[in-house]
């Protein structure tokens, strides 16, 4: 049974023991055709007989050759196939977990007096740039302080502020110097705190001075940016410029370039553009943990040669390098207008949307609000007209003409129609539709004016758009159990939806982190994501496993420990901490 089953996994593994103890094997013991091997063991045999198998009688005719030695040859063959295989089944099966590539972090780093040396040789360095260093309280506080107290703060050791490649270099050299962590520093927008440092200190590498506006390529539509400019700064640049050009990636207000391309971002164009993976950013430098300083690609359009490695920097949240120059893809500016329109519930919204989208119309947003939501706009009272609160599509229509702009509405509004749509507003002027899109823009702020002194969690979770409406009503239902106040807004062209759960007292704000966690699992229950825009950072880490799997886990860990091996860029984030092995 054992040498069965040895002979079967071999088969399965080689395909050679079913060559020799299959039917050729048995043609040739039956005094068919031999075998490789057989044949191989014959001439061995013949060497060591010095040639006597070949001889030949006086007359010319061979020695008749003794019957048994083909067998012999032939059991030898198997016995040794056979031992093998046994070998290499008990073998495999004792190695399976060795053999697995180690991918425990590093978790040693410098001593505190190693963290003042280091912060030492950093003045020194940077002793010619007054503003390129900053051990000042507050300063390192704005650096170490999550928004919203989503997650909790930690202060870093140094902020420094480099302008080139150069800095970054020398400041990376001193941190592997004295084993102290770095932690790249964007726009401070982030929500999963990705710019938080260890709790034992590092240096924060601020990036807001490298904010230079490289080159502008207009004929190949790109730019070559720092990765400390903002995107909203780059747009208006364009625009003031007299270039019908814009980046279409639009997160929060405030989001710079690295910060966007580490997070792997979007936002509302999504659903017309797509997100940072979509081929937006063409290239970018970066400072590796070693401090070699690597371009990932050149500047055409598409390349075919070797690997992506520019995507694998994408939503690698500065785990595996610091970007310090990027070229990205612009996209041509095109005439927009807004409309919004009201339903009967969060289901007939959603099958309207899945319509509009398909039918082919030029639409650059499509934007789902509750009823809830509706109603925190009318209190916030920054609206210059009262709302209907029911559950509402903001769309944002894009063309080259007014009149184009014009038929897109009118087949929206057949469409929605169909749906039990009411209240259909397209917007009459700029000022008007400026006025909608500012609406659905103040999100936040009037989630918040709901419940007076209130703060918030948020939820970014994605599923396929024809479960959105499933997830959303589940949603809704769970969190009116629970008594917790909150607004929906989704990015329901591509599954996305944010919940803002508010919160006054700590019982309130546990009770909101268990409801974004339930959340989270339905979402992932339905073929979902934890997170479809935010990044994982510290807060959706632990959910990794139950998304990805623990092989695809591993496979990011090999790549973060071969890259990073001391793992001083951004520790503690992203990873997932390892299953407890039993």
């Amino acid at each position: 049974m054992l040498v069965k089953e040895a002979s079967q996994r071999l088969a399965r593994r080689t395909g050679v023991a079913a060559a020799l103890l299959g039917s050729g094997a048995r043609r040739g013991i039956l005094g068919g055709s031999r075998t490789p091997a057989v044949f191989a063991a014959d001439a061995t045999r013949a060497r060591a007989d010095g040639g006597r198998r070949a001889s030949t009688t006086a007359a010319g005719e061979p020695q008749p050759q003794a019957p048994r030695s083909s067998n012999y040859a032939l059991a030898f063959a198997l016995g040794s196939m056979v031992s093998g295989g046994l070998a290499y089944y008990f073998a495999s099966s004792d190695t399976t977990e060795s053999n697995k590539t180690n991918t425990d972090f590093n978790t040693q780093y410098g001593s505190p007096e190693d963290f003042k040396k280091a912060v030492k040789e950093l003045q020194e360095a940077f002793k010619h740039d007054e503003d390129a260093l900053s051990t000042d309280e507050d300063e390192l506080e704005r650096h170490g302080l999550a928004n919203f107290d989503m997650h909790p703060g930690t202060i870093p050791s140094v902020v420094v502020f480099p302008t080139s490649t150069e800095d970054v270099v020398k400041i990376v050299k001193i941190a592997v110097k004295y084993r102290m962590p770095v932690v790249p520093f964007s726009g401070g927008t982030s929500l999963e705190g990705h710019f938080l440092p260890p709790s034992i200190g590092g240096i924060s590498i601020d990036m807001h001075r490298m904010d230079k506006i490289v080159e502008i390529h207009e004929a190949d539509s790109d730019v070559v940016c720092q990765p400390g400019v903002k995107w909203m700064d780059l747009n208006d640049y364009l625009k003031k410029k007299g270039i019908p050009l814009f980046f279409p990636l639009d997160p929060g207000p405030g989001a710079t370039l690295g910060g966007m391309l580490s997070t792997g971002c979007s936002g509302t164009n999504a659903v017309r553009y797509g997100t940072a993976r979509a081929e937006w950013f063409l290239n970018a430098t970066v400072v590796l943990p070693s401090g070699e300083v690597i371009k990932t690609r050149r500047r055409a359009r598409k390349s075919s040669a070797g690997f992506d490695t520019t995507k694998l920097f994408i939503g690698a949240e500065g785990t595996l390098g610091i970007v310090t120059e990027v070229t990205i893809r612009l996209a041509p500016v095109l005439q927009t207008n807004v409309a919004v329109v009201q339903f009967p519930d969060v289901q007939k919204a959603t099958e309207a949307v899945i319509e509009l989208v398909n039918s082919g119309i030029g639409i650059q947003c499509v934007e789902l609000v509750d009823d809830m939501f509706m109603k925190g706009t009318n209190m916030y009272g920054m609206s210059p007209r009262k709302w209907p609160e029911k559950d509402s599509l903001y769309l944002k229509f894009q063309g080259p003409t007014p009149r184009a702009l014009q038929e897109n509405a009118e087949v929206a509004k057949k469409i929605t129609s169909k749906y039990g749509a009411t209240g259909f507003t397209f917007a009459r002027n700029e000022k008007e539709a400026e006025d909608l899109w500012t609406d659905r823009k103040n999100a936040v702020y009037s989630g918040l004016a709901m419940v007076p002194g209130s703060k918030a969690w948020g939820t970014d979770v994605c599923v396929p758009v024809s479960r959105l409406p499933e997830l959303v009503y589940e949603t809704k239902k769970d969190l009116a159990a629970h008594g917790i106040m909150s607004t929906i807004i989704g990015h329901v062209g591509d599954g996305n939806f944010h919940a803002l759960l508010l919160y006054r007292t700590p019982e309130e704000s546990a009770i909101a982190y268990e409801a974004g966690k339930r959340i989270v699992k339905r979402a992932i229950d339905l073929d979902g994501t934890c997170t479809g825009e935010h990044g994982v950072g510290l807060g959706k880490k632990g959910w990794l496993y139950e998304e990805l799997g623990e092989g695809t886990i591993e496979l990011m860990r090999t790549i973060k420990k071969a890259i990073d091996p001391l793992n001083l860029f951004n520790p503690g984030k992203l990873y997932p901490d390892q299953p407890s092995k039993k």
